[in-house]
């Protein structure tokens, strides 16, 4: 397009700083040492096939899953990356039991901590699907000066001040908002640099794609099965019957949701009572970009940014996405308990 003009992501980062209210250049730092992270991660990503990346680490993490290879070397960069950007005092990651926290003079007089799911969807990456990586930035509630405490990281999502996720797919792209909308950034390998691709982002008010496990259906509670089979009903007033599309990486499915509008869904069953998503890591900062773009994220009967952690590995159901269907899921999931 004649004129266009490309806006970097480290551009758009400092032209956006004095918007928000403690601007001290850290947030700042830290969203561009996120976004080196994200590059050198997707490099691993791209080469996974050719290099010996795949498979498993021959470990467990906190959850009790096998730890795949590019899962340890993800979070590794990303405990480098942030470790070394000093804007940040300590990283609690889904890959890790306890929270690591950073121990230099520098990192210690940081104001944040992040949490993070340094490869979602990682089952996958063996089969070539979409995967990516997501954080959630908080400002600590101890005293600067000395090492974060646990109340640090067991903080509601309503105390977010940045949220986002990387997804690594046919285009590498970092999705982030800092409660002033939503924003994505396309890598482009010719110049090395993230460049903003979708300003302002919003989802549709309704959709037509609803995603979920359906293999699990036995196991779904009465509500999630009533919703299901209303998604599956022909109404051509509403549009259904709904496509049902299911990537099973949250990152992957959220994001195509985002974009062309829809529901995703990952219920308590009966074998994970507590669902299965982690409250910190994963729910917490797709339901703030859910938000930021228009959207609702729920556990069913809770906003979800409003529940209080707590611990670092909390499960919730997830109900997240356009926000006239996640409306109508938790009509029929309430009506179930009247």
């Amino acid at each position: 397009m004649k004129g266009y003009q490309i806006k970097t992501l480290n551009e758009f980062i400092i032209e956006k700083q004095t918007e928000f209210a403690f601007a001290r250049g850290e947030l700042s730092g830290l969203l561009q040492h996120i976004g080196i992270a994200a590059k050198i991660i997707n490099k691993k990503v791209n080469k996974a096939g050719l290099v010996d990346i795949l498979g498993e680490a021959g470990a467990t993490n906190i959850q009790g899953e096998d730890q795949k290879k590019l899962d340890v070397f993800s979070h590794d960069q990303m405990v480098q990356s942030l470790k070394s950007s000093c804007d940040c005092c300590g990283i609690a990651s889904e890959e890790n039991e306890g929270a690591i926290t950073f121990d230099d003079e520098m990192s210690k007089d940081a104001s944040y901590v992040i949490c993070t799911d340094p490869l979602d969807g990682s089952s996958n990456i063996d089969v070539n699907v979409s995967v990516g990586t997501i954080f959630s930035i908080y400002r600590r509630v101890s005293p600067k000066g000395t090492e974060p405490m646990l109340e640090d990281f067991l903080q509601p999502g309503i105390k977010q001040v940045a949220a986002g996720y990387i997804i690594y797919g046919s285009s590498t792209m970092l999705v982030y908002t800092t409660g002033k909308g939503v924003n994505g950034f396309t890598l482009d390998p010719s110049i090395g640099e993230f460049c903003l691709s979708h300003p302002r982002m919003q989802t549709p008010k309704d959709g037509l794609i609803y995603s979920i496990n359906e293999g699990n259906y036995v196991k779904f509670p009465e509500g999630v099965k009533k919703y299901i089979k209303y998604c599956q009903v022909i109404d051509k007033d509403t549009g259904r019957p709904y496509s049902s599309r299911y990537i099973g990486s949250l990152v992957a499915d959220f994001h195509r949701n985002l974009l062309k509008g829809g529901i995703f869904i990952y219920p308590q069953t009966a074998s994970a009572p507590k669902g299965k998503l982690r409250l910190l890591y994963e729910c917490n900062p797709v339901g703030f970009i859910a938000e930021q773009a228009g959207g609702k994220a729920t556990d069913g009967f809770r906003r979800i940014l409003e529940i209080k952690p707590e611990s670092l590995h909390q499960r919730t159901p997830f109900y997240t996405g356009s926000i006239n269907m996640v409306n109508k899921v938790e009509e029929f999931l309430q009506s179930e308990i009247m």
